[in-house]
């Protein structure tokens, strides 16, 4: 297994009203989508690992987004912050916090959510496809602009998964 890492560390500030944490799993490199992504023109993508490591530094810093109906992305209704992405295996992890404090709504929503039901999905910028003719469009080169909570059931892959630290696990730790 090949480990792969970026993150930028924050002060522990404890109990922090605004800062909760999360973890998912953003997208799977090497395997083909499930479904069309948002702006692929119908195509099914891959993201290859390669491209995946060298994006890898532009998913910090960048911001989460979601939907109210959790079935999409909004670029525009950011809630929290990626502090850091791993791949484990094939699996991009995405960790960081949610600004709990700023959107109680959107907080109180995610925890009501069975714990299996939310996904996520990457967003892109200069997006280099190997061949635009094929089936499945490879993902060659990306920079990562954001990424959206959604159901998983909406996600382009759907082995991805969102989870939403417990504020009383925050403050034990």
């Amino acid at each position: 297994m090949q480990l792969e890492a970026m993150a930028v560390k924050f002060p522990v500030v404890e109990g922090h009203p605004n800062r909760v944490e999360f973890e998912g799993v953003l997208t799977v490199v090497n395997a083909a989508s499930d479904k069309a992504p948002a702006g692929a023109r119908g195509h099914r993508v891959l993201l290859t690992r390669e491209a995946a490591e060298q994006a890898l530094p532009s998913l910090l810093g960048m911001a989460v987004d979601y939907r109210p109906a959790w079935d999409g992305h909004d670029a525009r209704c950011k809630i929290g912050l990626l502090t850091e992405a791993v791949l484990r295996g094939n699996r991009l992890v995405v960790r960081g916090y949610l600004y709990a404090r700023d959107f109680p709504d959107v907080a109180k929503a995610i925890k009501a959510q069975a714990p299996q039901a939310l996904g996520m999905s990457y967003e892109i910028a200069d997006a280099r496809v190997e061949n635009m003719s094929a089936e499945i469009w490879k993902l060659t080169r990306v920079t990562f602009t954001g990424a959206a909570i959604l159901l998983r059931e909406k996600a382009a892959y759907r082995e991805t998964s969102f989870r939403m630290a417990d504020k009383q696990i925050l403050a034990a730790s």
